[in-house]
């Protein structure tokens, strides 16, 4: 699996779980079945699988392509990487934003992390066994408010177990933590999903019985009337982009360790489809059934404004599981071990390609890498932890508008610059016109194909170099407005800091790369 690299994968198995891994985050079963519940219900699942298959599939294909295509020239990085497909030397500074966007989601990504870790040691502890649901709700609100110092350790002691893993390397430390990660992350969703469906119980003397088919009714009884809303189109994409870590680097990263004619079609169709199963199958069975099996569809839709699904995971599933009897306690065990095992495999993916551009360009060790991408963490988490102002700016600006601008310019190189560079005005003199035909002579088609153990429908040609652009587009332009109402609005001092932060990462980051391709004087390797 490697490509001669003193780094890569150790098994096929390996890189699909890391992929998978990477991919399934605290979104699949937090953020999905809020957005669900806030736009139609199982109607939501329609525009959501449509954004799949037109915009987060190609993406999927076309970040696997071009990760392997730039491992072919030894770099693990998207500056480099797009400097390998591009005619012109600014695309590299272009690819900053896949180093840009790792490092500053990772910053606040880790902290939300750390909530996980804590609720886990929390619900073998007991401490929600005699607490009211409005007391749960407090003792939450209280902790992200840093109402103790207990926030900040666990967010170290979840800073420093990523770092030390990500020391060691792919196959020793990323790799592993997949094969043990996501496993178990499966087994505890089934658990929870079907306890939820099938457990009958009472919360309160005399609340509701709970019942999780009423759940399941509301997930398979949607209001199909939804689907024609412009803004569920928009949640639906939102939640594709958010859900395959798209637009931010790392899936080339992991890619970029392939041998040149390892299949790319295949792996990637496999990582999007289990994250697909993960986040539709398992994420619809907990939150949802349980949470509207016990408190009603109305009382749900209220907790979930937003689309987040903090709340209901953190201040109203402790409390419910608190009334499952001797189980409860192990649930919650289960719900917050699996939510610590999608976010830290997340948060992993995050490090790998700040710690491949160093090693690459700089001649770092993995290990020196991994402990300076953790400082960093540390110093840019620090307003994250302190002020929900600064969460919010790191959010949206690197968690959102960034993910989308890259995903734009990556698949414009990939589609329009790479893949009409070579031989373009070649086959246009040729006697094949047919269109369909004509595409797959194209150097872009060929990447995602070389190798493949699965025929790539042509259509995903046309798709790729056409629809998903457009799609894209139109998504960038719907998010102008918010774009300018969030730079313009007035925050708190935190909120300021983490604008420069946010600027001067971004600037930090070019001038590397800008040494970078100072001192490798053949960067253009192809």
């Amino acid at each position: 699996m490697s490509n001669s690299q003193s780094s890569g994968w150790g098994s096929r198995v390996g890189l699909v779980l890391a992929m998978a891994g990477n991919a399934v985050g605290l979104g699949n079963f937090l953020r999905f079945p809020a957005q669900a519940i806030e736009n139609g219900g199982g109607a939501f699942i329609i525009p959501y699988l449509v954004c799949f298959l037109l915009m987060g599939l190609p993406l999927l294909f076309v970040e696997w392509s071009m990760g392997r295509y730039g491992g072919k020239f030894k770099q693990h990085s998207t500056p480099f990487i797009f400097d390998s497909m591009g005619q012109a030397p600014y695309w590299k500074y272009f690819g900053v934003f896949g180093l840009f966007t790792n490092i500053a989601v990772a910053a606040f990504y880790c902290y939300l992390e750390s909530w996980a870790l804590s609720w886990a040691y929390y619900s073998v502890a007991g401490t929600f066994t005699d607490m009211s649901m409005a007391e749960v709700q407090l003792f939450f609100e209280n902790y992200i408010g840093l109402g103790t110092s207990q926030p900040v350790i666990f967010w170290i002691i979840c800073l420093f177990l990523n770092t030390w893993i990500l020391s060691r390397g792919l196959s020793g430390g990323v790799e592993k933590v997949a094969k043990v990660g996501m496993p178990l992350l499966l087994l505890f969703g089934l658990i929870l999903g079907i306890t939820g469906i099938t457990m009958q119980a009472s919360p309160e003397a005399g609340g509701p019985i709970h019942d999780g088919v009423v759940g399941l009714n509301y997930l398979w009884n949607p209001d199909f009337s939804s689907i024609w809303s412009f803004d569920v189109w928009v949640a639906a994409a939102g939640q594709i982009f958010f859900t395959l870590s798209l637009g931010m680097g790392s899936i080339h990263c992991y890619a970029s360790y392939l041998n040149a004619k390892d299949d790319v079609a295949l792996n990637a169709m496999s990582a999007g489809w289990m994250n697909e199963f993960v986040e539709v199958v398992l994420g619809s069975m907990i939150i949802i059934p349980i949470s509207i099996g016990y408190l009603g569809i109305d009382a749900v839709s209220d907790m979930v404004s937003g689309g987040s699904g903090l709340g209901i995971g953190f201040a109203v599933l402790p409390k419910l599981f608190a009334d499952w009897g001797g189980f409860g306690v192990m649930a919650g065990l289960m719900w917050f071990g699996l939510l610590f095992f999608a976010g830290i495999t997340s948060s992993l993916a995050m490090g790998t390609p700040v710690m491949a551009f160093l090693k690459d360009n700089f001649g770092w060790k993995e290990s020196t890498g991994a402990w300076f991408f953790g400082l960093i963490i540390l110093l840019l988490g620090i307003p994250c932890v302190l002020s929900q102002d600064a969460f919010n700016e790191f959010d949206y600006w690197a968690g959102t508008i960034s993910l989308v601008v890259f995903a734009l310019i990556e698949i414009i190189l990939f589609a329009w610059v790479f893949g009409l560079a070579d031989n373009y005005s070649e086959w246009r003199k040729s006697d094949d016109v047919l269109p369909f035909k004509a595409m797959k002579r194209l150097p872009a088609w060929k990447e995602i194909t070389r190798g493949a153990d699965i025929n790539v429908p042509i259509i995903f040609k046309f798709i790729i170099k056409y629809v998903s652009p457009i799609f894209l587009l139109i998504v960038f332009i719907g998010a102008i407005p918010g774009i300018i109402d969030n730079a313009t609005k007035e925050t708190s001092f935190y909120g300021w800091l983490a604008r420069f932060l946010l600027l001067t990462l971004f600037i930090l980051i070019s001038f590397l790369v800008y040494i970078a391709a100072k001192r490798n004087k053949n960067s253009k390797l192809y």
